[in-house]
């Protein structure tokens, strides 16, 4: 068996459900950090999983640490943040699939950070693109970031939809007797955070009862990135249940 080749397939692909679960309800949305600075051993996780990431998929994610002046704008203030320090920026070459890469990517980086200790906040407007310091080449495109640091106060719960708004079998069927994992990922699915909770994203079980397609809603603002999100929650939650299924 090959080895898992990245902090987050060391420390989270790996839960057994009840622990996965309990990581994915505890992870909250927090604006408002305090100054203690990231441990090193969490920057060195942080960054072994950036590597692997962007080899994976193309991307340039980058940790940027001691970089108070990404947030220090009037409409980073009206979003209730407060001394954010350090952000993870998404950045990757402008193509179809990057916002929903990015989104996938950055929900392991979150967890992992989750796992460490650590509080975050995904953010799409409300920080300044060109204080970041994060580089961003020629062709490339900082798509949004994630704030990132110890957290001053916990953050809050939100109502989720129930899994039978988010999940359906093949014909238009509700999920009445659909197979164990399959409603295990969508229960996974619903803790994904998404633009202003709107969970606009549905999974749908193919006939041949293995393979699921993913979609977001039309329209959806950061509809794209939500998905990528809701995929890495459903594959960990089904995952955890069994493998013997793929997404089409």
């Amino acid at each position: 068996m090959t080895a898992p080749t990245s902090p987050f397939d060391q420390r989270i692909a790996g839960l057994g459900r009840n622990d996965l679960m309990s990581l994915l309800a505890a992870r909250h949305a927090v604006r408002s950090f305090t100054d203690r600075p990231l441990e090193a051993h969490a920057v060195e996780l942080l960054q072994s999983e950036i590597t692997a990431l962007n080899e994976r998929f193309g991307l340039s994610i980058q940790l940027c640490c001691n970089n108070p002046e990404a947030f220090d704008s009037r409409l980073a203030h009206y979003g209730s943040f407060n001394n954010v320090r350090n952000h993870i920026a998404l950045v990757g070459p402008a193509r179809r699939d990057l916002d929903e890469a990015c989104g996938y990517a950055g929900e392991r980086l979150v967890l992992l950070a989750q796992h460490l200790g650590l509080a975050t906040c995904w953010v799409a407007l409300t920080y300044r693109k060109m204080a970041s310091a994060a580089h961003v080449a020629a062709g490339e495109r900082l798509v949004c970031c994630i704030a990132l640091g110890y957290g001053a106060q916990p953050g809050h719960a939100h109502k989720v939809k129930p899994i039978e708004k988010l999940g359906r079998m093949a014909g238009g069927k509700g999920i009445d007797g659909a197979p164990a994992w399959f409603t295990a990922g969508l229960e996974a699915a619903a803790l994904a955070p998404t633009a202003l909770n709107q969970q606009r994203f549905s999974f749908e079980l193919a006939a041949d009862a293995r393979t699921v397609r993913a979609r977001a809603l039309p329209a959806v603002s950061c509809g794209r990135i939500d998905l990528g999100i809701a995929r890495l929650h459903f594959e960990l939650g089904a995952n955890a249940v069994s493998r013997d299924w793929t997404f089409g």
